[in-house]
């Protein structure tokens, strides 16, 4: 919303029959016209103030307001209303307005992004060396600082602008696993595919005992194991069945599959209130089973992948606070081993492991931080167009597709833009979060610094001079659309947007809104913020979280295909003369 125009109405969502908003405005005194994404805007002087409203065919007047005039309708002007429609609607047809088609010089940069994006693109060489370089990027921990330094330079390199770690905190103790092995002894010799939970403590060197099955479902159970777990490797959980794969895990949408996202989110039935109860309460039996755990003097808790095929789902497991000593540490086991173990513990054959996990804490910065790099823009360089991808990843595979791609892309984007030599009016923002992981920490740190206190709704000055956010942070697949959370407002301008890449596979506009990742700190404070819409490929059943999130999985034709499509999006929101439709502010 242009700073100059005041929210008077708004329904979020618009539908037929009804007034999708309206805008009190000061100008001089007169009466103007101007095209809108749904109807015609009309400007009708009141006194020194001027109400617009974007008209629905159904409604016929206009609420104005004047100064001590009170509210008056617009009929006694209905000739001269008559003759604007018509002109207005002609200037429609022509495509004026604040958000025309795309003009030649625009096409002409969409095939410029294009061959550079396709034919000298640079993607490769940055999951290379943010994957198999530097390796899992836990925040905080020394991986993701070097990655940082690398990012940094090479954005440098492109001759980017105001290049800086912009610091949020507190945070939290970094950590990093320095050694991890795990085997069976007896009664067969066979190595464990297993991984540390992030945060775990170490073992405090290699240790060599017998593993016990703990059959612990509530807090009464307690009682049955106390005394009995010291000394041991411990196993709470029963095991699972492994169902076999009959189809294949990769998957592209299908136009029907994207024709389904089109539309609005089906009705669904009211959330459970039971549902996040039995939630919370199973969260906090899982931290009094830890303590548990830890006080009957375990020397580790076991615990089984949720993903099956050797593939570990790995994510926090321990407090990142200093103050916090450390407990047992927690090891995530391949399914298929941890039942083995178990069955034959059934069976009353003792089983011995040996691990040794050396894990190691750093306390030295709590402190986080968001990688910022820019291209000035020229006549209105206050104004900005953000991009980002969260910079941070878990700690099993090398967070390759979650999310090395989305950084890679965006920065691509970037050197693309700043490659090109085509000037943009407004200011272009990169930013690479950490701390997503973690609950979207980076970036709504930035976005309370910057643009809004969510919690009361205080709005900052940059509010009003932000554009849009740009996210990516659904694993390597090609772009396929963009969620425009609720906003219809944006369609037709994102349809025309679109329509140079509906060859590269880039045909869906879904209305819905989606959370997640990091545009939604922005959509939670009325900002544009959006996810696009990508190909599934195997990100939820093999990579998300996972050992297997590693440079083998990613798609290379697709983080071109997005890279291009993300740059000419940007573009076209820096040059053109409005800053893209808002939703209304959203209540708290």
């Amino acid at each position: 919303m242009h700073p100059r125009v005041k929210e008077y109405h708004r329904d979020s969502v618009f539908r037929p029959g009804k007034r999708p908003m309206a805008y009190i405005v000061s100008y001089p005194i007169g009466c103007a016209i101007q095209t809108h994404a749904l109807g015609v805007r009309l400007y009708a002087n009141i006194g020194s103030r001027l109400t617009s409203e974007c008209l629905h065919a159904s409604k016929q007047d206009v609420k104005c307001e004047g100064h001590g005039a009170g509210l008056y309708k617009l009929r006694k002007i209905a000739v001269s209303f008559a003759l604007i429609m018509a002109l207005a609607i002609t200037l429609a047809a022509q495509g004026v307005g604040p958000f025309p088609d795309l003009s030649a010089a625009d096409q002409d940069a969409i095939k410029k992004f294009t061959a550079e994006g396709l034919q000298d693109s640079h993607i490769m060489e940055i999951m290379g060396y943010l994957t198999d370089v530097y390796g899992p990027r836990l925040t905080n921990s020394p991986n993701i600082r070097e990655a940082a330094g690398y990012a940094e330079k090479t954005l440098d390199s492109w001759g980017l602008a105001n290049i800086h770690e912009e610091k949020w905190g507190p945070f939290g103790r970094g950590w990093s696993n320095e050694i991890f092995e795990a085997n069976e002894i007896s009664p067969r010799h066979f190595p464990l595919i297993a991984y540390p939970r992030a945060w775990s403590a170490s073992t405090g060197g290699p240790i060599t005992a017998e593993v016990v099955f703990a059959k612990i479902g509530n807090e009464d159970d307690f009682k049955a194991y106390r005394g009995k777990l010291r000394g041991k490797f411990v196993m709470t959980e029963p095991a699972r069945a492994v169902d076999p794969h009959f189809e294949g895990e990769a998957h592209r949408f299908t136009d029907q599959e994207l024709a389904d996202l089109a539309q609005p989110r089906p009705v669904e039935a009211p959330p459970d209130p039971e549902a996040r109860k039995r939630f919370e309460k199973q969260r906090e039996f899982t931290l009094k089973l830890q303590k548990f755990v830890n006080d009957e003097g375990a020397v580790a808790w076991l615990e089984p992948s949720a993903r099956d095929d050797g593939t570990i789902v790995v994510t926090g497991g321990d407090s990142r606070d200093p103050r916090d000593p450390p407990r047992v540490p927690r090891v995530v086991v391949a399914v298929e081993q941890y039942d083995r173990i178990l069955r034959n513990l059934e069976k009353n054959i003792p089983v011995t492991l040996r691990v040794n996990a050396v894990n190691k804490y750093y306390d030295d910065n709590l402190d986080s931080f968001n990688i910022i790099a820019e291209i000035p823009g020229t006549d209105k360089p206050d104004e900005t167009v953000m991009l980002g991808a969260h910079f941070d990843s878990w700690d099993a595979g090398t967070g390759a597709t979650d999310n090395a791609a989305g950084s890679a892309v965006m920065m691509e984007a970037m050197r693309i833009l700043k490659n090109s030599g085509l000037k943009m009016r407004r200011t272009v923002r990169l930013a690479l979060w950490t701390g997503e992981e973690e609950g979207l920490l980076g970036s709504r740190a930035y976005v309370k610094e910057h643009f809004a206190e969510r919690e009361k709704m205080r709005l900052k000055e940059e509010h009003a001079r932000l554009s849009a956010y740009y996210n990516l942070d659904n694993g390597t697949g090609k772009i396929r659309g963009i969620y425009m959370q609720g906003n219809e407002e944006l369609r037709p301008i994102f349809e025309k947007w679109m329509q140079p890449f509906k060859g590269l596979g880039m045909t869906t506009l879904s209305i819905r809104s989606v959370g997640g990742t990091d545009h939604l700190s922005f959509d939670e404070v009325g900002l544009p913020g959006f996810q696009f819409i990508q190909d599934p490929i195997d990100y939820d059943p093999r990579t998300h979280h996972t050992n297997m999130d590693v440079l083998e999985r990613i798609q290379e034709g697709d983080l071109k295909q997005a890279a291009v499509i993300i740059a000419s999006f940007v573009y076209l929101t820096a040059n053109a003369d409005q800053e893209l439709p808002r939703k209304p502010l959203p209540k708290h």
